[in-house]
């Protein structure tokens, strides 16, 4: 069965971990473990899930610094908030900080899965946009790529790059895949033309903090800034 949702579970409790995953696993999620703060934020930024599920109490990092800095980074993924600190003080300051809904421990297996989904169908964008990185994000209705509340001004051959780019968070795309969506048919175009796209989708994404990797052999990746 295909997962319809692709969730961060930021856990550091192994045995939650574990009756978590299997649980939401067999309901048809794709489910990505973390038990560190840090490790959390960097894996969020760097392929954005659907949906993030959100301890409070981590190692490395606190769950509410998470929240915000990704929050800050522009990272617009819902989150649900699930610990064992379940007093309205708190829960304020959790949906404060910008989560989306707040389940205290215990809880129902039932209810968390509703929710979740609730999250899903409401995620900004989810109709039309792809899963964005370290703030960008691509409109395909519209065709604009967004940075925050920034809209990109961006050459065709740059626009096109770039979405190839965003609709594989977290993968490298190869030159030759690459060249084919910026240059469809243009069988008089050199090859190495796709580094001049390259490098001038670089200098536009400068003030972003996005850096647009070489990975020699493999292609080249978005990867958010730290």
């Amino acid at each position: 069965m295909m997962a319809d949702m692709k969730l961060l579970l930021v856990e550091d409790d192994p045995s939650m971990q574990v009756a978590l995953k299997r649980t939401l696993q067999n309901r048809g999620m794709d489910v990505h473990l973390c038990s560190d703060g840090r490790e959390a934020l960097a894996r969020w930024k760097a392929s954005p899930p659907d949906v993030v599920m959100l301890d409070l109490t981590l190692p490395g990092m606190d769950g509410l610094l998470v929240l915000e800095e990704a929050r800050r980074s522009g990272l617009r993924t819902p989150v649900l908030i699930l610990t064992a600190r379940g007093t309205v003080g708190d829960r304020i300051i959790g949906l404060n900080t910008g989560a989306d809904d707040y389940l205290p421990k215990p809880f129902d297996l039932d209810e968390l899965e509703a929710r979740l989904r609730a999250l899903h169908r409401r995620a900004p964008g989810r109709a039309g946009s792809e899963p964005g990185v370290g703030g960008l994000a691509w409109d395909r209705e519209s065709g604009a790529i967004h940075w925050r509340d920034e809209i990109l001004e961006l050459a065709p051959r740059e626009a096109a790059l770039l979405q190839a780019l965003l609709a594989r968070p977290g993968h490298a795309v190869p030159k030759e895949r690459l060249f084919e969506l910026v240059f469809p048919g243009e069988t008089d175009v050199q090859y190495e033309a796709i580094e001049v796209v390259v490098y001038r989708l670089r200098k536009k994404l400068a003030h972003t903090g996005v850096k647009l990797v070489t990975l020699r052999g493999l292609g080249y990746l978005l990867k958010a800034g730290e």
